[in-house]
């Protein structure tokens, strides 16, 4: 696998060795150990989740205080603009954000570890992505920050309006959120 550092080097971009011939295709999605070899560190992973979403749904951007998660992405269907945002205080590198296409067709895969908040819009007509996290889900612990927040000012490659959901379309700005 070859992992690529992005411009907030905990954020990892993990492109797998694909196999590919007539039959189809063959690659491993997953390999603990070299997974925490590539990041440095180790993780343990405790809850796999997957979702689908149709074109131009917007979902983040949200991460958890107290029981934080780390998310290793990935999209097995479809196409969509992922976003990691650094909300750990004492980083020099908060409030700024990478963005990455992840796709079934690319096969890459987004390493976003805790103390970041993450969102995605979904580009083509449906997307499903599967991801690994760090932490249980904890909805009392759950946050959200806009994701069209001024302060952050991300550049989503949206047509119109996107589609949100009631709890994403009442979050918070980032300052508000963060201080």
């Amino acid at each position: 696998m070859k992992v690529t550092r992005l411009a907030i080097p905990e954020v990892c971009l993990i492109e797998p060795r694909v196999f590919v011939d007539d039959r189809g295709f063959f690659f491993e999605s997953f390999n603990q150990r070299q997974f925490n070899e590539a990041i440095g560190r180790e993780v343990t992973f405790v809850q796999d989740n997957h979702s689908r979403s149709a074109k131009n749904v917007l979902r983040g951007l949200h991460y958890q205080v107290e029981r934080p998660q780390g998310k290793l992405v990935r999209v097995v269907q479809g196409e969509v603009f992922d976003v990691a945002v650094d909300i750990r205080k004492s980083s020099p590198t908060f409030g700024q954000w990478v963005t990455e296409i992840l796709s079934a067709e690319n096969k890459k895969q987004i390493w976003i570890p805790e103390g970041f908040a993450h969102g995605f819009v979904t580009l083509t007509e449906h997307a499903e992505l599967l991801y690994k996290t760090t932490e249980y889900y904890a909805p009392e612990c759950e946050r959200c920050i806009r994701w069209d927040d001024t302060e952050l000012a991300i550049k989503w490659p949206l047509i119109g309006e996107p589609r949100v959901s009631d709890k994403d379309r009442a979050a918070q700005s980032f300052l508000t959120l963060i201080f």
